[in-house]
């Protein structure tokens, strides 16, 4: 599955930027179901990573990808607190739909959001669980999310480094989840909205198979948010593609008020 598109679009305090962004995933190499699921449609691109066993991730992941989808309707921006009630919504549709067993689902969720602070248009970088999202600004490669999970922990009180930590017997265990057993309140960081930043959201199928440095590579090596995204995929299957994989780039500009006001449509 892929999406791709770009779109002008004017933030609060009247500044405005020009979006270019690719989305895509696909089921690893061996994973029979993708229970990964995204969203790539201004004011939201978040990456949802679902567990639970059966379909149960690939529900929960859904649940997720639709209300947040559904809270780009009409918006150029979506408040912190619209993000929580889409997120609040998104369990609620979990457990109207949960079968017999099936309460222990749940879903990362990851991505960023155009959102306002103090009347100015920012970025909110959101994390629950393992994805990630990275920005890349003037060359340098920055994780702006942490992990919620047991390494990570481990990482923080000193007991393993991280490099310890990619070979843990508990690496795949996460500490927050969306789903029913838990308050979906994500951790959040707003970023002032800066050109030439590109930015990627990613479930950990990513980060499983490239180090920083070669993700580094692969998006500074992308010329177009396409071409990043399609480098990325790629080289996550190519070195064993053991999870399903998730990648959004995301490229944001300012633009010239004498540029042209049209509108470029996502394409799918």
């Amino acid at each position: 599955m892929t999406e791709h598109g770009q779109r002008i679009v004017t933030l609060p305090g009247g500044r405005r930027v020009s979006l270019a962004w690719a989305g895509m995933t696909d089921v690893g190499k061996r994973r029979e179901l993708n229970e990964d699921a995204f969203v790539a449609l201004p004011p939201v691109f978040a990456v949802a990573d679902g567990m639970g066993g059966h379909s149960a991730g690939e529900v929960a992941s859904a649940a997720v990808a639709h209300r947040l989808t559904k809270a780009t309707e009409g918006a150029e921006i979506l408040t912190v607190d619209g993000l929580v009630d889409a997120l609040r919504m998104a369990v609620a549709d979990m457990i109207d739909t949960a079968e017999e067993g099936e309460l222990g689902m749940g879903t990362t969720v990851t991505g960023v959001v155009l959102t306002a602070d103090e009347g100015e248009g920012r970025v909110a970088v959101f994390n629950i669980g393992d994805s990630r999202v990275y920005r890349l600004q003037e060359g340098e490669l920055v994780q702006v999310t942490e992990d919620h999970s047991i390494v990570q922990e481990l990482i923080r009180a000193g007991a393993i480094s991280p490099e310890e930590a990619e070979f843990h017997p508990n690496s795949n265990m996460i500490t927050r989840a969306v789903g029913p057993s838990d308050d979906p309140v994500p951790d959040v960081e707003l970023f002032p909205i800066e050109t030439g930043a590109r930015w990627l959201v990613c479930s950990d199928g990513l980060t499983k198979e490239l180090t920083d440095h070669g993700i580094w590579y692969f998006l500074t090596e992308g010329a177009t948010p396409v071409d990043a995204a399609e480098l990325l995929l790629r080289a996550a299957l190519d070195n064993g593609g053991r999870d399903n994989v998730s990648v959004i780039v995301l490229d944001i500009a300012a633009v010239d008020e004498a540029a042209d006001e049209g509108v470029e449509q996502p394409a799918s």
